[in-house]
């Protein structure tokens, strides 16, 4: 899991570094508020994000604010890193979309667990997404199967989207993940059957 450390501070970045690779994580570094946006807004993204209030070019909580316009299924989880421990500016931050709040100096364990409560909601985040989608595909299937079908009226097939007619089997079958299992109905059996047996039998008996 890619971990994106925006710190202004070279040697607190290199401790955040090397903290974030011990723990199992890949570290991904940014120097400054706009790099790490370009970086959160850029494909293969990290999920997880440590961000320095006081940065140049955007700060943190700017960074935040900016990533919460963006509408996403699986939104990154970001936990500020600050010295600023008043109520006023915990509120603030968390306003502008922070998920956690990290007053400096920071205790690397309580770090380090903070982190592991994030990657566990972007886990949970990423199987429910995935659920929705599997979710909206099957609801896709079902809606196929709604509306108006063009159908013959003697042979009963179905005209389909390309505009051949098919078995109906053959087109639900397409459509869904149902199965078919071939039989007679009693109808069709005195219809259809019963007058070829009859036929049959009617033909091998002997001529007096």
């Amino acid at each position: 899991m890619k971990i994106l450390i925006a710190e202004d501070d070279e040697l607190s970045r290199n401790i955040l570094k090397a903290m974030v690779a011990k723990s199992g994580y890949e570290p991904v570094l940014a120097a400054d508020g706009l790099a790490a946006y370009e970086i959160m807004t850029s494909p293969d993204t990290p999920m997880l994000a440590l961000l320095d209030w006081m940065m140049p070019g955007l700060d943190g909580v700017e960074v935040c604010r900016k990533l919460r316009e963006i509408a996403s299924n699986e939104p990154p989880y970001l936990i500020l890193l600050t010295s600023r421990d008043s109520q006023a500016d915990i509120v603030s931050g968390l306003k502008a979309g922070a998920n956690d709040y990290i007053v400096k100096p920071y205790d690397v364990e309580e770090l380090q667990v903070r982190i592991g409560v994030g990657r566990r909601v972007v886990e949970l985040q990423s199987a429910l997404a995935r659920r929705i989608s599997e979710l909206q595909e099957a609801l896709a299937q079902i809606k196929t199967l709604q509306g108006i079908l063009p159908i013959c009226m003697y042979c009963k097939k179905i005209r389909d989207d390309n505009q051949y007619w098919r078995q109906v089997e053959h087109y639900v079958a397409d459509h869904s993940e149902a199965e078919f299992s071939h039989g007679i109905c009693p109808d069709c059996y005195k219809k259809h059957v019963l007058p070829q047996i009859e036929n049959r039998i009617g033909s091998k008996k002997p001529q007096l």
